[in-house]
Formats: C-alpha cells, structure tokens, sequence
C-alpha cells in the first residue's frame, strides 16, 4: 500500500516534507487531498492573511507536521488539537451508518492502522508518539511556535482561542465535533482564510454539519475537491 502511495505522492510533486510523512505512514490523507492541504496553506500564507494555523484532529501527525512546517516558515503558530486517543462515538441523529459502523470496529480493537501497522486510537502515549514524529520532522513542540493540545475540543478550545486564525484543517469525522470546529472558528478566521474539511464525501455527519454552517453563513466561497475547502470572502 505505502508503495503505490509513494509512487502518486511523487506524481503529484508534494514538498519533501509531506513526501517524507506520507512514507513513514503518518497520515491517512491520499495524495490529492494532501496536495490540496499544503497548496492551499501555503497560497494562504503566502499572501499574508493573517492568524495562526490549526488542525482539528491531529490523529498520528503526518498533515500536522507539514502545516506546522509551513506556519513556522511564515513566521505563525501551529495548533494541533486532539484527545490523542479513542476519539468520542458519533452520537448525532445527524450521522450516518456508515460512521456508526466504523466507530464499532475501531471500539471492539479490530480497527488496523496504515499499512497493517497499529490503530492510532490503541497507543498508550500517542500524544508522546506524535511529538516525537514532529522532531524527528525538525520541529520542537514548545506550546509557543508549536503545540500540540490534548483534549477535547470543547474543553482545549476555550483555553487558546482568541487570536486571528489563517488556515484549518477540520478531520474529525463526526457532526459533533465538525459542528463545534466550525462555529468555533468562524469569529476567528480572516477574510482570504479557509477551513479545510476532509469528511465531507466520507461521512454524512461531516456533510450535514458544513452545509447547515454554509446555509447561515453566507461569506464562504466553496472551493470543491477531495476535502471541501471554505475560504471566507469578507
């Protein structure tokens, strides 16, 4: 699997960066959709739109590494946010079978992780697994540049928000918590920001969130692809 993974990531010609995390098996984005996240940040930055970078959903670190890489180029902090273990259950009438079912494979332990590796969710330190993968990635998780908060998003949230917001990236599955990121990040996010979402054709709770969020906020461009990108206009 990693093989033809790293066979696309070259035709598509990521930054060695996402080359290297996409080999190690420290994401779960295809290559289009980690084109999309790192092309898209860096066009944001690059032209200045101010505010930080956040992910939602930081699993094994693999997107979070080449955000935080690109926020520390132009000279902004990273925020990776994530209970950094058993995510929560769907629990919305808004989800669908499909994301029910997945959470029950992942709770009975039958889940497998990248390349028949471990399930993320099973690691007894993943928090310490993911900060280590940053370093070795030449990035030191200091909680000023760089941070990575464990938690769930409605508890952690609360404690850094406040400050203009650039780029992020929203992976965490379910209505719920894709509901709250998105709210939550709305009074934050710059005009030319953009929030990524990458369950949007995965799971029903994640498209139903975005559409009821896009219905009452009008000042999102939507920009399709394989992860659904909002870029705020005003």
């Amino acid at each position: 699997m990693l093989n033809r993974i790293q066979r696309q990531v070259a035709r598509i010609g990521l930054s060695s960066t996402a080359r290297q995390v996409s080999a190690a098996g420290l994401t779960y984005l295809i290559p289009e959709k980690m084109f999309r996240l790192e092309s898209g940040a860096k066009e944001i930055l690059a032209k200045g739109v101010t505010g930080d970078v956040i992910e939602f959903g930081v699993a094994l670190g693999g997107s979070a590494i080449v955000l935080a890489s690109l926020a520390l180029k132009y000279d902004r902090r990273f925020f990776g946010l994530d209970v950094f273990g058993m995510i929560p259950p769907p629990t919305s009438v808004h989800d669908d079978d499909k994301s029910r079912d997945r959470y029950e494979v992942i709770k009975s332990g039958r889940s497998t992780g990248i390349g028949g590796a471990n399930y993320y969710g099973y690691e007894e330190d993943l928090h310490g697994k993911v900060v280590k993968s940053f370093e070795k990635h030449g990035l030191s998780v200091d909680g000023r540049r760089t941070s990575l908060v464990k938690g769930l998003f409605e508890e952690t949230w609360p404690t850094i928000a406040g400050n203009a917001i650039a780029f992020v990236h929203i992976d965490c599955d379910w209505y719920d918590p894709v509901r709250y990121c998105l709210n939550a990040v709305h009074p934050y996010l710059s005009p030319g920001g953009a929030m990524l979402l990458d369950d949007y054709y995965d799971y029903g709770g994640c498209k139903t969130a975005t559409d009821e969020f896009l219905r009452e906020h009008p000042d999102y461009v939507v920009e399709d692809g394989p992860n659904l990108r909002l870029r705020r206009s005003r």
